[in-house]
C-alpha cells in the first residue's frame, strides 16, 4: 500500500509518499511552506531529482491539490492517478490524555482533537486543515492520527504535574505533556539495535536537537521524563523558542512593559530562543560562524545551547539512576558535530567516554561516538519521523 504521509503546520504541509510493500520506499517527498501569504515556495523532490517553484498556496486545501497534482504529473509525479494511494498518515501535535496511541481519524476523533486545539494552538488548526484537505480532495480514502505526545503517556505523576493547585490539572489539564513522541520512540529503539541491545531493558536518554529540540529520559521502553511540557516551548532553548524562563518573567512583561498577551505569545515562539539571544541566526551553522568571527551574541547562543543540553543529560542520569545509552538525533543532533562536542566534552564524571575523532566533520550518519570501554554507549541516529507514521498508518489501515 502507497501512503501519503502528511505534517501540517500553521502555514506548512511537509509531505512524504511511501511505498510500504517496497520496503517502505519514499517516492517522493517535499514542502510547501509561506501558505497564506502573497507568494508561497514549493519544493518537490522525486527520483533523484527536484522540481522548485513560487507560487501562490492561498490555504491547506490548495496547498493539498498543489501537492497531488505533483505526484502525479506526467513529469514530476510517481503514480499515474491518485487511486494509487492508500491510506493518508497525518501528523497531529497534541493529543492531550485523550489519545494514547495512534488511530483511525472519523468525525469523534476530529471533534476530539478540536477540543484540545488550547493545548497547542499554534499546531493543531494547521493539522487540522490538513485533515480536511485530505477529506474534500480524496474523500473515502482513510485517514490515521499519530500524536507526537502518544509516547509520553507513560510519564508519572511526579513528571508531569506542576507546582500548582492541583485543581489547576483536574480542571484544566495544566500538565507536561511532552512532544517529538514518535521521533524519541523511534531512535531508542534504532540506537538499542545498532548496539545489539534489547530497548526494553535499558535506560536511554535521547536528545533530538533541530529548530524544536527535547530530551527525554526512557526507562525500559517507557517516557519517564521529558524538556518539553504542556506546549513546547518548554525546556531546551530552541530556534526561536524561550525554553526554560521564570515564569515571574511573563508577569513581568505585561505588568512593567505593558506588553499584551498577544505579543508575548509572539515573543516566546518566534522571537527568543537562538535567533533572540544571537541577534537573528537561527541555523546552528550560523551561530557557529558568528562565535568563530568574534561575535558576542552568537558566542552566548552557541555556550547557552550546549550548556542546557548538558544539564538535562547529567539531571536524567541522576533520575534514571544511570544511563545505557546516550543518543543524538534532530538536524543538530545528526548533523552538527561542533554543537555535539561541547556537550560531550568533560563528561568522564558520568560514565561518558567519547572517541572524537569519530564525532568530529560527522554529519548524518548512524554512528557510535563512545569508546569501547565507555559505561555509557553515546551514538548519533538519523530519525525518521515520517517513517513512523507510515507505519502506524499501514498498521490500523491494514491491521499489520
Amino acid at each position: 500500500m502507497k501512503i501519503l504521509v502528511l505534517n501540517c503546520g500553521s502555514s506548512s504541509i511537509k509531505y512524504q509518499l511511501v511505498d510500504m510493500d517496497n520496503n517502505a520506499a519514499v517516492m517522493a517527498k517535499g514542502l510547501l511552506e509561506r501558505i497564506g501569504l502573497e507568494m508561497g515556495e514549493f519544493t518537490h523532490k522525486y527520483k533523484g531529482e527536484k522540481h522548485y517553484e513560487q507560487r501562490p498556496i492561498p490555504n491547506h486545501t490548495e496547498g493539498i491539490k498543489i501537492v497531488l497534482a505533483a505526484l502525479t504529473d506526467a513529469t514530476i509525479g510517481v503514480i499515474s492517478s491518485m487511486q494509487e494511494v492508500g491510506a493518508v498518515g497525518n501528523r497531529i501535535a497534541h493529543g492531550g490524555e485523550l489519545f494514547k496511541d495512534s488511530c483511525l481519524i472519523d468525525d469523534h476523533v476530529i471533534e476530539q482533537i478540536k477540543s484540545l486545539e488550547p493545548l497547542a494552538p499554534l499546531h493543531t488548526p494547521g493539522n487540522l486543515a490538513g485533515i480536511y484537505a485530505m477529506r474534500e480532495v480524496l474523500p473515502g480514502v482513510p485517514q490515521v492520527a499519530v500524536f507526537d505526545t502518544a509516547f509520553h503517556t507513560t510519564l508519572p505523576p511526579k513528571s508531569f504535574l506542576y507546582g500548582l493547585p492541583y485543581e489547576m490539572y483536574e480542571k484544566h489539564g495544566i500538565r507536561r505533556y511532552g512532544f517529538h513522541g514518535t521521533s524519541h520512540k523511534y531512535v531508542a529503539e534504532k540506537a538499542a539495535r545498532m548496539l545489539g541491545r534489547d530497548w526494553t531493558t535499558q535506560k536511554i536518554i535521547s536528545c533530538h536537537l533541530g529548530s524544536g529540540a527535547s530530551i527525554c529520559a526512557i526507562d525500559h521502553g517507557k517516557s519517564v521524563d521529558t524538556t518539553m511540557g504542556m506546549t513546547a516551548l518548554e525546556g531546551l532553548i530552541m530556534g526561536s523558542r524561550c525554553g526554560d524562563v521564570d515564569p515571574g518573567v511573563i508577569l513581568y512583561l505585561q505588568e512593567q512593559c505593558g506588553m499584551s498577551l498577544k505579543d508575548i505569545n509572539t515573543m516566546l515562539y518566534k522571537q527568543s530562543g537562538l535567533t533572540g539571544i544571537s541577534g537573528g541566526k537561527q541555523d546552528m551553522r550560523d551561530i557557529r560562524a558568528g562565535r568563530d568571527a568574534g561575535d558576542v551574541r552568537a558566542t552566548y547562543a552557541f555556550d547557552m545551547f550546549a550548556q542546557r543540553v548538558k544539564r538535562y543529560i547529567g539531571g536524567y542520569m541522576a533520575e534514571l539512576g544511570g544511563c545505557d545509552i546516550l543518543l543524538f538525533t534532530g538536524g543538530i543532533g545528526e548533523n552538527a558535530w561542533f554543537m555535539r562536542r561541547p556537550i560531550l566534552e568533560n563528561m568522564e564524571c558520568l560514565g561518558i567516554k567519547i572517541d572524537f575523532s569519530k564525532n568530529d566533520n560527522v554529519m548524518g550518519e548512524d554512528i557510535v561516538l563512545s569508546t569501547p570501554d565507555s559505561p555509557v554507549a553515546t551514538v548519533v541516529v538519523t530519525t525518521d519521523e515520517e517513517y513512523v507514521i507510515a507505519s502506524d498508518t499501514n498498521r490500523l489501515v491494514q491491521g499489520r
